[in-house]
């Protein structure tokens, strides 16, 4: 075994606390390591060129880089000492930045100390490491894209035009997600339908896209190449290949119920279709509000009506199997409902609504015709006060986050509510003003100019006074308390996930942070990809974002899916359980706590053992910590690896019994 150690200055990052130089001593004495230096930049080209030379002049077998968090350069250097002819796994990573010197930058001796303790513990667990060699497995030139807006649209035709199949599932019953419930869209004011609707009509009409609309996803299975996934399409009522989106069904229909494209604040019938441009032009019957039930037709005025004969109030859910190689998530969010938002008068006064009620009442497809009438008379508001950060950047409610898009499009309200009235008096309350896009602070520069009147400070309370409503809050650069009186408010609720985004997220065995978002693997370096192989992250699925963000992300993840597809095998990590079989005794305790069903029981010779399905197996070490005879290891974390990787670590402080492998203090 000829081990080499380079230690990375890292600029300043590093070597401006911990004594370098210190280190690379300390850890040439040691036995097996033969090689031992200093590099300022390792990451850079030189850096990564030196390691490989030395590999080569020295014929060094085993590699240790002290540097960074091996999330952020882990793949650069294991690919680099591949390169040199070392097996990747025979190759440890010491992260003396984010655990050293950025979290002991007040005391550099101790800083010094630990370096070097971190460093002997990966020089321990590395020498108990044995090569290991990737998993293929075949790959199925299909992806499921989960969610029709603008991200799944996107997705899906980046990948169709590829030339690889999609199927794409969206649970409402037409394609267009939250854009489609918009007017105008920032900072161009462009009309949001003639940017979506065209997109909605090519997915329809692409070969290589299976458009699943007014369904959802039921089951996941199986790993990257290979997803076996259960779709559930919701009974319309309505047969899709012969409805021709007359709409004579809805003018003989006699139920009227509130129409929830519109936020609640318009109409519609129990047969109906989402918004005109909906895509595909199909209608469904709303079952739960329809006269009608699954034992008892009571009315079949459309029925009747309908000529082409589409109606059948006999559909039941109908369930498609599918196997696809790669799963696109782009299930979109949810506004923070009213009823969170009570400090505001939300939910208690009419003319207090958010600002999605407020893009359908400007919308010319919306439920007033696009003339903006506030909800409790109808009347035009000659004055409107938007209150932003209404449940956003609020820790003591545990949404301390910027919804990000909220400045910008209440800029926008403001703009067109002077377009629509003229005359009318316009109010922001705001935090602070986040416009960082392209052309996004001279829109609000624009706004500003066109007599709208931006106050900073945070609203206090909101109560109806006769016919109007009075909003107090505290003007933050005045000191002064700031009273005003107005038509109609309008709040910028919080951002928060889509409805079922936690259970979705256990379906696919993929994060969610604090908040519920999805989670990516790396922030920065990889923005769109999960912690499960072959699962993306598209849109607002992950965090909140603007249409443009959205689409950027949603192209992002289409070229991962495509990087991925171009290949005929996809290859996976080796770090997999394996089991011993002559201590293991077939309990099935670790069978119960996989997550990802990757262990079965089988019998041989009468003898019962665990057995590992390695190109399912994830290696997350659940079964390995719950295995009481220690039968059950992770290759490349094994107790061995990781109880000389702990000795090491508290060697200065405890003394170890080499026969039970006990610790005790001294």
């Amino acid at each position: 075994m000829r081990i080499g150690v380079f230690v990375c200055h890292c600029g300043r990052n590093i070597a401006g606390i911990v004594d370098v130089k210190t280190v690379v001593d300390e850890i040439a004495k040691l036995k097996d390591v033969v090689f031992c230096t200093d590099y300022i930049y390792l990451c850079s080209e030189p850096g990564q060129k030196t390691i490989q030379e030395k590999i080569k002049e020295l014929n060094l077998t085993h590699i240790i880089v002290a540097a960074c968090s091996p999330s952020l350069h882990g793949i650069t250097f294991s690919r680099a000492v591949e390169a040199a002819g070392v097996n990747p796994y025979l190759f440890e990573m010491a992260n003396i930045r984010e655990q050293c010197s950025w979290v002991h930058s007040h005391n550099p001796e101790l800083a010094t100390k630990k370096a070097i303790s971190l460093i002997k513990a990966s020089l321990s667990k590395l020498r108990y490491s044995q090569p290991l060699t990737p998993i293929k497995v075949p790959l199925t030139q299909k992806v499921l894209v989960i969610g029709g807006g603008i991200a799944g649209i996107r997705v899906a035709l980046d990948i169709a035009q590829a030339g690889f199949e999609v199927y794409l599932v969206e649970k409402s019953p037409s394609l267009g997600g939250r854009m489609a419930q918009l007017s105008e869209t920032f900072p161009t004011l462009d009309c949001s339908s003639c940017i979506l609707t065209p997109l909605m009509v090519e997915v329809a009409r692409h070969k290589k896209i299976h458009l699943f609309t007014y369904a959802e996803v039921k089951k996941v299975e199986g790993i990257i190449g290979n997803f076996k996934v259960t779709i559930e399409k919701k009974p319309r009522y309505v047969i899709p290949e012969k409805c021709t989106g007359c709409g004579d069904c809805v003018d003989v229909c006699p139920v009227v119920v509130p129409n929830e494209f519109d936020q609640g604040l318009g109409a519609r019938k129990a047969i109906y279709v989402p918004f005109p441009q909906a895509v595909p032009l199909v209608y469904t019957i709303d079952f739960e509000n329809c006269l009608n039930t699954e034992k008892l037709i009571i009315c079949e005025q459309c029925f009747k009506i309908c000529g082409p004969k589409a109606i059948d109030f006999l559909m039941r859910p109908e369930e498609i199997q599918i196997e696809v190689g790669a799963i696109v998530v782009a299930t979109g969010y949810e506004l923070l409902p009213l009823e969170a938002l009570k400090e505001y008068g939300a939910g208690e006064y009419e003319d207090v609504i958010t600002s999605l009620d407020f893009e359908r009442l400007i919308s010319a497809s919306g439920p007033t015709g696009g003339i903006l009438r506030r909800p409790s008379d109808g009347r035009i508001p000659k004055s409107v006060v938007f209150i932003q950060c209404a449940g956003s950047r609020s820790p003591e409610q545990g949404r301390p986050y910027c919804s990000k898009i909220c400045c910008m499009y209440t800029a926008k309200h403001a703009l067109i509510y002077k377009h629509l009235v003229p005359d009318g008096e316009v109010y922001v309350f705001y935090i602070d003003i986040r416009a960082a896009g392209k052309r996004y602070e001279e829109f609000v520069q624009r706004v500003m100019g066109d007599g709208v009147l931006y106050l900073r400070g945070k609203v206090s309370k909101v109560f109806r006074h006769n016919e109007k409503m009075v909003v107090l809050g505290v003007d933050t650069l005045s000191g002064k308390t700031v009273e005003v009186e107005t038509d109609l408010v309008v709040l910028a609720p919080a951002i928060i996930p889509s409805k079922g985004a936690q259970e979705l997220a256990k379906m696919l065995k993929i994060p969610v942070d604090e908040f519920g978002f999805f989670s990516e693997i790396h922030p920065k370096l990889r923005p769109v990809e999960t912690t499960s192989p072959g699962i993306y992250l598209a849109g607002a699925a992950q965090s909140p974002k603007d249409i443009s963000e959205t689409v950027a992300q949603a192209s992002a993840a289409a070229s991962k899916v495509l990087s991925l597809l171009s290949q005929k095998e996809a290859t996976l990590e080796p770090i997999v359980a394996y089991v011993d079989k002559e201590i293991c005794k077939g309990c099935g305790l670790c069978r119960r706590v996989c997550p990802f069903k990757a262990i079965t029981i089988v019998k041989e010779d009468k003898k019962r053992y665990a057995k590992v399905e390695p190109a399912i197996c994830q290696g997350c070490g659940c079964c390995m910590a719950i295995c009481e005879e220690n039968a059950i290891n992770v290759a490349g974390f094994t107790y061995q690896q990781l109880s000389a990787q702990v000795r090491a670590l508290l060697e200065d402080k405890y003394e170890v019994s080499k026969k039970t492998a006990e610790f005790r203090k001294i």
